[in-house]
């Protein structure tokens, strides 16, 4: 699969995932998506945080975890791309 050539597969299903809106999430529950250990996934979202990608806000014991503006832009680039190589992958029969 192209996407393994030049990204990292768990960060990248980790922002696709974020994007879906229609969803509350927070970390196990994106570990859980992603198939992501829980200490890899909080390395993961602090990563995003120092980049000003995501926000996460504390609800009781649960901190939910969201893309900021910016994250947002690049999710929607980021799912464009992959779009784009699924189309590439999909016509090399």
């Amino acid at each position: 699969m192209i996407t393994t050539i030049f990204f990292k597969e768990k960060p990248l299903r980790t922002l696709v995932s974020l994007a879906d809106n229609e969803k509350v999430w927070y970390a196990s529950m994106l570990c859980k998506e992603t198939d992501c250990t829980y200490p890899h996934m909080l390395k993961i979202l602090g990563m995003f945080e120092k980049e000003g990608l995501v926000r996460a806000e504390g609800q009781g014991r649960i901190r939910i975890v969201r893309l900021t503006e910016k994250g947002e832009d690049l999710a929607t680039e980021v799912k464009a791309l992959l779009r784009r190589i699924e189309k590439l992958e999909g016509g090399k029969e």
